[in-house]
């Protein structure tokens, strides 16, 4: 069995990984889940949620581990692990991106957005900016049809009450990863679980970040942005196959 820690998206919380640690519990894993500053239930300040600060709370939360663990991350998620897995290595036996941004040297969430795949981001095209430090909302019917397409009418209803405003440092914030023989020497190894009807984060941006960055193991549902709401068994049953090759806790 492996032991998961789940890294929740924009908007989000850990409260959108429920269906999904359930699942896998009850299959024998050990899951941890936890809200990143300024989401979910979490009261930081807007001025203090920073990229750094995302990663700490990672790493923080990884310390409390009695061993390397699988570190999950969805959507934006996967800018601070790309970072935390460069500052703690050792604390991470493999790294899965679920439809998330995996970001290179000096490349923030927003430059990832503006390749010519990123064509389609419905976030980015329909959220609102306000206030100083700038922070994000979305429309709640518009993050129904980004976040939520192929859940059920209730899986979406009870998200979208959940789904809170969102700083934007994160966001433009680039992550620093260093030389790339030393990224390389303390890589943890990576997989990419591609959701193919996403309407966030493009599938086609999603299949050229994979392509991007070779050696990584490859699964593709067929799933909207949430595939731990939509499609939680098949969601369940990737992680699982993907942290095969980590060691038994």
């Amino acid at each position: 069995m492996a032991r998961f820690v789940l890294v929740h998206g924009a908007f989000h919380g850990a409260w959108c990984w429920e269906p999904l640690a359930a699942e896998l519990s009850a299959a024998g894993h050990d899951v941890q889940t936890f809200d990143l500053p300024g989401s979910g239930e979490d009261e930081t300040p807007v001025a203090d949620v920073t990229l750094d600060a995302y990663v700490e709370r990672i790493g923080a939360v990884l310390a409390e581990q009695p061993g390397p663990v699988v570190l999950v991350a969805h959507s934006m998620g996967g800018v601070p692990v790309t970072q935390a897995a460069v500052r703690w290595p050792e604390r991470i036996a493999r790294l899965i991106y679920v439809a998330a941004f995996l970001p290179g040297d000096k490349q923030s969430l927003v430059d990832l957005t503006q390749l010519p795949e990123g064509a389609g981001d419905m976030v980015q095209e329909h959220m609102h900016v306000d206030g100083a430090p700038p922070v994000a909302s979305l429309p709640r019917d518009i993050a129904i049809e980004a976040f939520y397409g192929r859940c059920t009418p209730e899986q979406a209803e009870w998200a979208a009450d959940r789904v809170r405003p969102q700083a934007l440092a994160p966001f433009v914030t680039p992550v620093e990863l260093g030389r790339e023989e030393r990224v390389a020497a303390t890589r943890p190894p990576r997989a990419y679980v591609i959701s193919a009807h996403d309407r966030a984060l493009p599938t086609a941006l999603q299949r050229r970040l994979a392509r991007d960055n070779p050696g990584m193991d490859v699964v593709e549902l067929d799933a909207d942005h949430s595939p731990f709401l939509s499609r939680t068994s098949e969601l369940a049953a990737a992680l699982a196959t993907l942290a095969e090759p980590v060691p038994a806790i």
